[in-house]
């Protein structure tokens, strides 16, 4: 991966690094390989997102419907 700075423009640059990152995922699969993790572990966070994912759809729901 490769970021070029423009004019000197480190801050934008840094930015467009930034947004690369998060768009692959890369730091956050780099987080979750750093330290082995149980699979029970792995299931209990998994199930805990997605209720909180669908804890927000609900609340959007019923935001709408107001």
């Amino acid at each position: 991966m490769t970021i070029f700075v423009r004019n000197g423009n480190v801050d934008q640059a840094l930015r467009k690094f930034k947004r690369k990152i998060a768009d692959d995922n890369k730091l956050f699969t780099f987080k979750e390989k750093e330290f082995f993790e149980k699979p029970s572990q792995k299931r209990k966070r998994k199930k805990q997102s997605a209720v909180v994912r669908e804890r927000k759809r609900q609340e959007k729901f019923l935001k709408q419907r107001k």
